[in-house]
């Protein structure tokens, strides 16, 4: 079922969205700048800070009434002496006026006056050394088992080379990309089409290949692509739908994600447009709160395209085969047998194919480590992509092949598959 498919919103062909210039909104805000006089007007109270200037409060010496000229220094003086010094002074005090009733009570109130630190004597004060190593030591060995640091081998370490960088989170990657496969079982889906009376694989083929275009015309992020079709599959599964809201459905996904990854997501009025206004504004607010409910908020949902890019970095692979491994997987999107399967999964089958196409080995142990699958794990998805690139491509379903055939891509969509005896012997491995 076709779908009508809107152009993006521009004035001419080629041109692109226009975009605030930051320059020209800061001309905007600045305006005539006048300056205003520090004299008060006529008759009016001169100004006064209740405490001067907060931030020059360094450089201003207060007197307070009361106050000697040299209570600062004698407050230097007092705490530059030693705690067993000042016990010892107090010591003479108490038994030089031991026999006089006044003198004994006013010695009795300057003890009092003294700080609890300054009671303690110079043993209780100052913790042997070896006190402290060894307190040190039983606090780090009661450090919980998930709070340490994982060991991760040199010959495995993908990410010391990054520990300049605080935006690659060297310290933390490993964890961060483990805690996204656990997270992973949460959303681990099963065939919903037998549920849908309206709608088959077919249609969503159709739906998913127009949300390609979209991400194209809009120039998004390849994370918003995958995360809105994670969205419309979840929300399918959930809830049925008829086939004439199925592009709206898939619309509003694409708003949700592009929410969620996107630094300036286009606005409600742009995906109207490219839905060639089928549906009206009110339709579309209601369809994004009917998923959000649907899916309890929870749209943070792991992609493959995010552990595509984390197990190509083990094998350092070059920008032809990461592409090459990216157009696998871009069109395992549109395959309702692969729905099923983990992102990390697919994402792990289409770096293998890639790597063997590209004879560039197979599944490494480095991969083993940081993907936790063996090439055994890998055998059913491989044989399905092979499949799925294998059938002959549907005038249909065009968008995601003529994407990959551009120079910008390598052209990676115009390569012969591999051989399947190498592909066998690369599985077999």
């Amino acid at each position: 079922m076709p779908f009508p498919r809107g152009k993006k919103p521009t004035v001419t062909a080629g041109s692109k969205i226009p975009k605030l210039n930051a320059t020209t909104i800061e001309n905007q805000e600045e305006g005539p700048q006048v300056k205003r006089s520090s004299s008060p007007p006529c008759g009016a109270p001169k100004k006064r800070t209740a405490f001067i200037d907060i931030t020059n409060a360094h450089k201003v010496q207060i007197s307070l009434p009361g106050r000697k000229k040299d209570a600062k220094k004698t407050v230097k003086k007092t705490n530059s002496t030693s705690v067993s010094a000042k016990n010892q002074t107090n010591l003479k005090k108490l038994s030089s006026v031991s026999s006089e009733g006044t003198a004994a009570e006013k010695e009795k109130s300057d003890v009092e006056e003294v700080k609890p630190c300054e009671q303690e004597t110079p043993n209780d004060v100052a913790a042997p050394e070896e006190e402290l190593v060894a307190s040190t030591s039983s606090a780090a060995r009661e450090v919980p088992a998930h709070l340490q640091r994982q060991q991760i081998p040199a010959e495995f370490d993908i990410d010391s080379e990054n520990s300049e960088d605080s935006y690659m989170c060297p310290e933390y990657a490993k964890d961060i990309f483990d805690y996204l496969k656990r997270r992973e079982e949460k959303f681990v889906l099963s065939n919903y089409m037998t549920e849908q009376p309206s709608l088959n694989s077919e249609m969503r083929a159709i739906l998913i290949d127009w949300l390609v275009e979209v991400q194209e015309n809009f120039e998004l992020y390849h994370e918003t692509l995958y995360l809105a079709v994670k969205i419309t599959d979840h929300y399918l599964s959930r809830t049925p739908v008829h086939r004439e809201m199925l592009q709206l459905v898939g619309s509003t996904a694409m708003l949700i994600a592009s929410k969620f990854e996107e630094r300036s997501p286009p606005c409600v009025d742009d995906f109207l447009y490219i839905c060639d206004d089928a549906y009206k504004r009110e339709e579309l607010i209601s369809m994004e709160a009917n998923i959000l409910q649907a899916l309890s908020f929870d749209i943070n949902i792991p992609i493959s395209y995010r552990f595509l890019r984390r197990y190509a970095k083990c094998v350092s692979a070059g920008m032809d085969t990461l592409t090459l491994a990216r157009y696998f997987c871009e069109m395992s999107l549109m395959e309702m047998d692969l729905v099923v399967e983990r992102g990390s999964l697919v994402a792990s089958a289409c770096l293998l194919m890639a790597l063997v196409t590209k004879d560039l080995g197979g599944w490494s142990p480095i991969l083993q480590f940081h993907s936790g699958y063996q090439t055994t794990d890998l055998v059913p998805v491989v044989r399905r992509l092979y499949l799925m690139l294998l059938a002959p491509p549907d005038d249909k379903l065009k968008a995601i092949r003529n994407k990959y055939s551009h120079k910008v891509f390598f052209e990676v969509a115009a390569l012969p598959l591999v051989n399947s005896d190498i592909l066998d012997k690369a599985l077999s491995q």
